[in-house]
């Protein structure tokens, strides 16, 4: 089965329907399906901390967040000081990027784990020379 590494963007695409990525992210969910999703305690974070203002969204992202660390299908790379550190890194060594601290975590741990494709409409992603799903399925795209 495919791995394919979710973003933040992804998880808030599919929790919100508000969200201007959400028809977008349920067509590629049907298209890439099925996969193995893989993602980040990091990841996690910054996607509960992005919706924590939405007093509707609240409670079901916990509950989606939940989910995600019960379900099977998704594996989620544990918060160590090891993947910040290494994070950390390529953050110092791209001074000309804007790339968030999570998205450095992201990418390391997607080259750890020998991973290409990532759902999300970051063009970091790609500038490291990730398949951005989003990006590149134009048949996905609103």
């Amino acid at each position: 089965m495919k791995r394919i590494f979710v973003d933040t963007v992804h998880w808030i695409a599919l929790a919100n329907p508000k969200d201007q990525c959400h028809e977008q992210a349920t067509r590629l969910e049907k298209r890439l399906s099925p996969f193995y999703a893989v993602t980040t305690d990091e990841v996690l974070t910054e996607f509960l901390n992005r919706l924590s203002r939405t007093p509707e969204l609240r409670k079901a992202v916990a509950e989606i967040v939940q989910a995600i660390h019960r379900d099977p299908n998704i594996r989620v790379l544990p918060q160590t000081r090891n993947s910040f550190l290494s994070g950390l890194e390529l953050y110092q060594h791209r001074p000309d990027k804007e790339y968030s601290l999570t998205d450095c975590i992201s990418m390391q741990a997607m080259r750890n784990e020998d991973i290409n494709d990532i759902l999300t409409a970051d063009k970091h992603f790609e500038q490291e020379g990730f398949n951005a799903l989003y990006l590149t399925s134009p048949g996905d795209k609103p």
